[in-house]
């Protein structure tokens, strides 16, 4: 038996997804729901803006209708993240819950930052500092779960990270809603940004078992009285297992005690270097068997830097410094990557016996944000011309120097 997935199907499915669930309206007839999410989905898969967008759509209304509209149907921050997660949260097929059900998972937590050149809107607070990157030191910063899951990858939960926010309040917040879409933790696959005594000691009060790579601290081993700190184990020259104590500076700061695993290697030319390597990290709450075990479970993390790839080959540029419009476009772009993951384990994969088989060559996630564009293109046209200012010669042909053989 064989079926047909349409463009329309797809761009049907993904435009009543994003109304029901971001709980979009008309604004007035000069600009409906599906011709705001038609002029959204061409920015997307184009990588411009919605002006861009605009001018692109021969029959779409003016920007600044679009513009008007995009920013009635969004709500303070508070609200537009709760709508955003719970939309995340129905990509999620009914026999993928039931899996979430039966078993703990691995989860990946990251912190992204989007640079950003500009003032912020209305509180300072919306932009956090960090290292250069992209010619600023000024970001948006987004927190982000995500789950693998029979081969599938998805973003479970989206969440604005503000300047001054404690690392661990953040944690709290993405394993909230990682509750709510019904997945128990059974190892935190964490970034190296989490590295801090407050994350390690919520983690351990609430029994979430963690790895994380560790950051290099301390005097090297040139110095006087020897390397010093999380350094001495990059002095290793065998992996192996031991147990650490980061303290938090002060008298009165406060300790945590974790196990260290340090996987040694050769870097057989990766990022063109070569020689014998460490990759050290922390560990709690499971015991790991080798030190290549414990680096090949925290390469499943790695997955979730794809998703930021794929992000960036579906979010719609903008210059606004509203933070909704940016924390929705960002939101949007993870909603199209999950909708992606969940046509291919719905409709596109092969059913065989113990576990169905992905075919990722049927549809491409860049071919499927050019589905939804076409049929933006079919119901507004395409602009086909530019006005000029001079007489346009007929036909363009090539002619020879006077003098050429």
């Amino acid at each position: 038996m064989q079926s047909t997935l349409t463009s329309s199907a797809v761009q049907s499915h993904t435009a009543g997804l994003l109304r029901d669930g971001l709980r979009l309206k008309d604004y007035g007839k000069s600009c409906p729901t599906s011709t705001l999410l038609a002029v959204l989905f061409t920015a997307c898969s184009r990588l411009t803006s919605l002006f861009a967008a605009c001018n692109h759509l021969r029959h779409a209304p003016s920007h600044e209708t679009v513009r008007k509209a995009l920013h009635a149907n969004l709500p303070g921050l508070v609200s537009l993240e709760r709508r955003l997660n719970a939309t995340l949260g129905y990509t999620i097929s009914r026999s993928l819950r039931r899996c979430l059900r039966r078993r703990r998972q691995r989860v990946a937590i990251d912190l992204h930052l989007r640079p950003y050149h500009g003032q912020p809107s209305v509180s300072p607070d919306e932009l956090i500092r960090g290292q250069p990157k992209s010619g600023t030191t000024h970001f948006h910063a987004y927190a982000t779960a995500y789950l693998v899951l029979q081969g599938q990858r998805f973003t479970l939960a989206l969440v604005y990270v503000r300047d001054g926010e404690k690392m661990p309040s953040v944690l709290k917040r993405l394993l909230r809603l990682c509750a709510q879409r019904g997945v128990r933790p059974g190892l935190l696959l964490l970034d190296r940004g989490f590295w801090s005594v407050g994350v390690i000691r919520y983690l351990q009060a609430a029994r979430y078992p963690f790895l994380m790579p560790v950051v290099t601290r301390g005097k090297k081993a040139d110095k006087p009285g020897g390397p010093s700190g999380t350094r001495v184990f990059q002095g290793w020259k065998k992996g192996g297992f031991d147990e650490y104590t980061l303290k938090e500076t002060g008298k009165k700061g406060r300790k945590a005690r974790v196990g260290i695993c340090v996987h040694v290697r050769n870097r057989m030319g990766r990022r063109g270097k070569f020689g014998r390597e460490r990759l050290v990290y922390a560990y709690w709450g499971w015991k790991p068997q080798q030190p290549r075990a414990v680096s090949e479970v925290y390469r499943l993390r790695f997955g979730i830097e794809t998703s930021y790839r794929q992000l960036g080959e579906a979010k719609a540029k903008t210059c606004t410094r509203s933070p909704e419009v940016r924390l929705f476009l960002i939101g949007v772009a993870l909603l199209l990557r999950n909708v992606w993951v969940w046509l291919h384990h719905e409709a596109l994969s092969s059913p065989r016996r113990g576990r169905r088989k992905y075919n990722l060559e049927r549809l491409r996630f860049k071919a499927m944000l050019a589905f939804l564009q076409q049929e933006a293109e079919k119901a507004f046209g395409v602009v086909d011309h530019v006005l000029t200012e001079r007489d346009v010669p007929i036909g363009f042909t090539s002619t020879r120097r006077r003098g050429a053989a």
